[in-house]
């Protein structure tokens, strides 16, 4: 059952079976969300750090005036909130995009990996690192990206991540995520985020058609997001 997260590491470094059969034992809790429901309140302390093994998720922050800002996108084979091991309180919301399920792990199980499993230890930590990564590039892309080169390039990146945990077919994936919560996500009206959508179609890049997204120009699209995924570290090398 926990496929999607050894097939995440191991894009990033070899996981042996005896690192598996430990994640097996110390994720043996599983919990099923429904669309809309947090996965992790904002101003609660969990006990325990979550792996989605199905579904989307989003990280956001909500305003006072009930705006809402959606700052990552999680998908199959992610820790969604392992840095609340260590940070205790959390200052965000992880919500369900869609029926969600999650294996997770209590912090004290976790300490026990970190005091007997360096290597295991190291890959965790790397996950987090790769997170931080990826919210660099997505304030590069909020701050500097014209919106279609932004979408472009998070469709490039959603593609890439969707693809190590086989979750792609050719160049489609299955993305049952609303416009609305897209334009959450990259700062947007939704009337704004359907023009930038449009334009990727126009010029042949992708279809987007219910919840499928198929990327039809993988070239012209990188060229237009300047995407380059050497901040995902899927090279598998020693760590």
């Amino acid at each position: 059952m926990l496929t999607p997260l050894f097939l995440n590491l191991a894009r990033h470094d070899f996981v042996s079976d005896e690192e598996k059969a430990i994640l097996v034992e110390a994720m043996s809790h599983r919990k099923e969300f429904a669309v809309g429901q947090d996965i992790v309140s904002v101003g609660s302390r969990p006990t325990y750090s979550s792996v989605l093994l199905a579904g989307f998720a989003a990280r956001y922050k909500l305003l006072a005036d009930g705006g809402r800002q959606i700052t990552a996108l999680h998908i199959p084979g992610d820790f969604v909130d392992l840095h609340a091991f260590l940070l205790k309180t959390m200052d965000h919301g992880i919500v369900a995009l869609s029926p969600c399920q999650v294996a997770y792990a209590e912090h004290s199980d976790l300490k026990e990996i970190t005091e007997k499993a360096p290597h295991l230890t190291r890959l965790l930590w790397l996950d987090t690192l790769i997170d931080g990564a990826i919210h660099r590039e997505w304030i590069v892309a909020m701050g500097r990206r014209a919106k279609k080169s932004h979408l472009a390039h998070l469709i490039c990146e959603l593609f890439v991540r969707l693809e190590a945990v086989n979750l792609t077919n050719g160049m489609t994936f299955h993305f049952p995520i609303s416009q609305a919560e897209m334009a959450d996500a990259l700062g947007l009206s939704v009337v704004h985020m359907n023009r930038v959508i449009q334009g990727l179609r126009r010029e042949g890049l992708i279809s987007w058609v219910n919840q499928s997204v198929s990327i039809l120009d993988w070239k012209k699209l990188q060229e237009l997001a300047e995407f380059d995924q050497t901040y995902l570290s899927m090279k598998r090398e020693p760590r």
